[in-house]
């Protein structure tokens, strides 16, 4: 009786073992063979890409001397570049001189402006500079406090307003991320020591992006440093440029200096505006807004990929 007992033990203890071995074999296979299986992307790149561009001046390209569209002609180029099995198409809705409120009325009364929101994957707005501008050409000439107060009493104003545009395009597309671009100041180079009129746009682009918090998807893209600074990007260059203007201007902006800068048809000192007007961005001006909107565009990429 003992020694069958014996034999039992030993045959259970030799099963164990083989069995123990043959699990600990078959688990590191399976392992091994799901860990060469290829795992599919949940998402992919879309083949197709539609951009809606809403606006003013700056989306309708005003000052591009190739006629190509501004930063909307140049985004296009920039995602096809990058993501090459997606074809973009855009749309361009820029009206130069629209304020937020036109630009409203104008999503009101197109049929087809609003049939392309609604299918838009991706849309791109600038709006903002009229608005300010309007109170600008009536207060610049005067005093700080002055243009202070009325561009602090606009404010409110333009808020409501752009809570009424962006609440009319989420109306028509809830979900497509939305790209609102800064304003900037285009006479920051000839009157680098006029602080004013910087605090104003300051002010202006804090309010934008402090209405569009309140929305899901709404991207802010800051082009105001790099457009109202130009090539003096550093802090020794903008010093310097201060120091020059500072003997020519005292701090001043008179309507004759104005004048003159707009009317100056050969050169302006910031390389990236269009020496057409000397207020909008020239081509080389474009390309870095869309630069700028891109890196944004990238970092908040629902808008390219789809579910597989």
């Amino acid at each position: 009786m003992k020694k069958w007992t014996k034999w039992l033990l030993l045959s259970l203890l030799a099963i164990m073992i083989i069995g123990g071995g043959w699990y600990t074999v078959n688990h590191f296979t399976n392992l091994t063979s799901n860990s060469s299986k290829v795992v599919k992307p949940k998402y992919v790149e879309k083949k197709n890409v539609k951009l809606v561009a809403l606006g003013d001046s700056l989306t309708h390209g005003q000052g591009d001397e190739t006629n190509n569209g501004g930063y909307v002609g140049v985004i296009k180029g920039k995602i096809e570049h990058r993501y090459h099995q997606t074809k973009v198409t855009t749309v361009n809705y820029g009206v130069t001189g629209d304020r937020s409120d036109q630009i409203l009325d104008r999503l009101n009364q197109q049929s087809q402006l609003r049939s392309d929101l609604r299918s838009a994957d991706v849309i791109t707005m600038t709006v903002g500079g009229n608005d300010l501008m309007q109170i600008l050409e009536k207060n610049v000439m005067g005093s700080e406090r002055q243009v202070t107060n009325s561009v602090k009493s606009g404010e409110k104003t333009y808020q409501q307003k752009l809570i009424k545009l962006f609440d009319a395009v989420r109306k028509e597309n809830p979900k497509a991320p939305i790209f609102v671009m800064s304003i900037y100041n285009p006479f920051y180079t000839y009157f680098p020591d006029v602080t004013i009129i910087n605090k104003s746009i300051n002010q202006w682009n804090q309010t934008t992006q402090d209405t569009m918090n309140n929305y899901k998807s709404m991207y802010f893209v800051n082009i105001n440093k790099l457009m109202s600074y130009g090539q003096y990007q550093t802090k020794s260059q903008q010093q310097q440029l201060i120091k020059e203007e500072e003997k020519a201007n005292q701090g001043q902006v008179s309507q004759k200096r104005v004048i003159e800068i707009m009317n100056h048809k050969d050169k302006n000192l910031n390389k990236y505006i269009s020496t057409e007007d000397n207020f909008h961005p020239n081509h080389t001006g474009y390309v870095k807004i869309a630069d700028q909107l891109f890196k944004v565009m990238q970092k908040h990429d629902s808008w390219e990929f789809t579910r597989r």
